[in-house]
Protein backbone atom coordinates (compact mmCIF):
# COMPACT_ATOMS: atom_id res chain seq x y z
CA UNK A 1 0.00 0.00 0.00
CA UNK A 2 1.39 3.39 -0.98
CA UNK A 3 0.91 6.22 1.47
CA UNK A 4 -0.07 9.60 0.10
CA UNK A 5 2.02 12.62 0.98
CA UNK A 6 -0.41 15.02 2.59
CA UNK A 7 1.81 18.05 3.08
CA UNK A 8 5.20 19.49 2.23
CA UNK A 9 8.27 19.38 4.42
CA UNK A 10 7.95 20.54 8.00
CA UNK A 11 9.86 23.56 9.22
CA UNK A 12 12.93 23.01 11.34
CA UNK A 13 12.27 22.75 15.08
CA UNK A 14 12.93 25.76 17.26
CA UNK A 15 15.93 26.14 19.55
CA UNK A 16 15.21 24.64 22.93
CA UNK A 17 12.54 22.25 21.65
CA UNK A 18 12.54 19.08 23.74
CA UNK A 19 12.03 15.64 22.26
CA UNK A 20 9.79 13.29 24.23
CA UNK A 21 11.68 10.54 26.07
CA UNK A 22 11.62 7.00 24.71
CA UNK A 23 12.63 3.76 26.42
CA UNK A 24 14.89 1.21 24.70
CA UNK A 25 15.38 -2.22 26.21
CA UNK A 26 15.67 -3.88 28.57
CA UNK A 27 18.71 -5.49 26.97
CA UNK A 28 18.49 -9.22 27.71
CA UNK A 29 21.59 -11.40 27.91
CA UNK A 30 20.42 -13.23 24.79
CA UNK A 31 20.30 -9.92 22.89
CA UNK A 32 23.83 -9.11 24.06
CA UNK A 33 25.06 -12.49 22.76
CA UNK A 34 23.38 -11.87 19.40
CA UNK A 35 24.85 -8.38 19.21
CA UNK A 36 28.31 -9.75 20.08
CA UNK A 37 28.06 -12.30 17.26
CA UNK A 38 26.86 -9.71 14.73
CA UNK A 39 29.35 -7.00 15.69
CA UNK A 40 32.37 -9.20 16.36
CA UNK A 41 32.68 -7.72 19.87
CA UNK A 42 32.94 -10.98 21.79
CA UNK A 43 34.66 -9.43 24.80
CA UNK A 44 33.81 -11.75 27.74
CA UNK A 45 33.14 -8.67 29.83
CA UNK A 46 29.82 -8.29 27.95
CA UNK A 47 28.91 -11.97 27.98
CA UNK A 48 30.29 -13.66 31.10
CA UNK A 49 29.07 -12.45 34.52
CA UNK A 50 32.17 -13.87 36.24
CA UNK A 51 34.45 -11.92 33.87
CA UNK A 52 32.46 -8.76 34.58
CA UNK A 53 32.64 -9.32 38.34
CA UNK A 54 36.41 -9.94 38.17
CA UNK A 55 36.70 -6.55 36.44
CA UNK A 56 34.87 -4.92 39.36
CA UNK A 57 31.45 -4.61 37.68
CA UNK A 58 28.20 -5.75 39.26
CA UNK A 59 27.11 -7.59 36.08
CA UNK A 60 27.80 -7.76 32.35
CA UNK A 61 27.57 -4.30 30.77
CA UNK A 62 25.54 -3.68 27.64
CA UNK A 63 27.74 -2.96 24.61
CA UNK A 64 28.14 0.81 24.36
CA UNK A 65 27.68 0.73 20.60
CA UNK A 66 24.39 -1.15 21.00
CA UNK A 67 23.05 1.68 23.15
CA UNK A 68 24.57 4.27 20.81
CA UNK A 69 22.68 2.62 17.93
CA UNK A 70 19.40 3.46 19.71
CA UNK A 71 19.90 7.16 18.95
CA UNK A 72 19.07 6.64 15.25
CA UNK A 73 15.54 5.17 15.66
CA UNK A 74 14.89 7.73 18.39
CA UNK A 75 15.70 10.63 16.07
CA UNK A 76 14.12 9.19 12.92
CA UNK A 77 10.95 8.39 14.88
CA UNK A 78 10.79 12.00 16.03
CA UNK A 79 11.42 13.65 12.65
CA UNK A 80 11.41 11.26 9.67
CA UNK A 81 11.70 14.30 7.34
CA UNK A 82 15.24 14.95 8.62
CA UNK A 83 18.36 12.84 8.17
CA UNK A 84 21.28 12.41 10.51
CA UNK A 85 24.36 13.99 8.97
CA UNK A 86 26.61 13.38 11.97
CA UNK A 87 26.20 11.48 15.23
CA UNK A 88 28.60 11.18 18.16
CA UNK A 89 28.50 10.23 21.82
CA UNK A 90 30.47 9.74 25.01
CA UNK A 91 29.99 6.73 27.24
CA UNK A 92 29.74 7.85 30.86
CA UNK A 93 28.65 4.83 32.89
CA UNK A 94 27.72 1.23 32.22
CA UNK A 95 24.19 -0.08 31.84
CA UNK A 96 23.88 -3.73 32.79
CA UNK A 97 22.23 -6.79 31.25
CA UNK A 98 18.51 -6.75 31.97
CA UNK A 99 18.37 -2.95 32.15
CA UNK A 100 17.17 -0.45 29.57
CA UNK A 101 17.85 3.18 28.78
CA UNK A 102 15.61 6.21 28.43
CA UNK A 103 16.67 8.58 25.68
CA UNK A 104 15.66 12.23 25.60
CA UNK A 105 16.83 15.13 23.48
CA UNK A 106 16.73 18.87 22.93
CA UNK A 107 17.51 21.13 19.99
CA UNK A 108 20.58 23.16 21.03
CA UNK A 109 21.72 24.70 17.76
CA UNK A 110 20.48 25.84 14.40
CA UNK A 111 22.59 26.71 11.37
CA UNK A 112 21.48 29.62 9.19
CA UNK A 113 20.26 28.94 5.66
CA UNK A 114 21.26 27.46 3.27
CA UNK A 115 22.55 24.71 5.61
CA UNK A 116 19.14 24.17 7.16
CA UNK A 117 20.73 22.13 9.92
CA UNK A 118 19.95 21.61 13.59
CA UNK A 119 22.07 20.25 16.42
CA UNK A 120 20.35 17.94 18.90
CA UNK A 121 21.80 17.06 22.31
CA UNK A 122 20.94 13.49 23.30
CA UNK A 123 20.93 11.91 26.74
CA UNK A 124 20.53 8.24 27.59
CA UNK A 125 19.76 7.51 31.23
CA UNK A 126 20.01 4.24 33.11
CA UNK A 127 17.07 3.00 35.21
CA UNK A 128 18.47 4.81 38.28
CA UNK A 129 18.43 8.05 36.18
CA UNK A 130 22.24 8.27 36.01
CA UNK A 131 23.47 9.66 32.71
CA UNK A 132 24.93 6.72 30.77
CA UNK A 133 25.56 8.32 27.35
CA UNK A 134 25.53 11.87 26.10
CA UNK A 135 25.43 12.48 22.39
CA UNK A 136 25.05 15.05 19.69
CA UNK A 137 23.43 14.79 16.28
CA UNK A 138 23.55 17.12 13.32
CA UNK A 139 20.33 16.78 11.34
CA UNK A 140 19.35 18.22 7.96
CA UNK A 141 16.27 18.33 5.77
CA UNK A 142 15.88 15.39 3.40
CA UNK A 143 13.89 17.16 0.69
CA UNK A 144 14.49 20.81 1.40
CA UNK A 145 13.02 22.85 4.20
CA UNK A 146 10.46 25.54 3.66
CA UNK A 147 11.70 29.10 3.88
CA UNK A 148 10.90 30.87 7.12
Amino acid sequence: MKSEKTSGPLSLPELGQRIAPRVFGPFAREALALYAAASGDNNPLHLDPSAAKSAGLQDTPVHGMLMFACFEPYLSGWRPDLFIARLSCKFLRPVFAGEGITISGRVVGKAPAPGKEIIVRLMARAPNHDLALVGEASMRCKDGCPAR
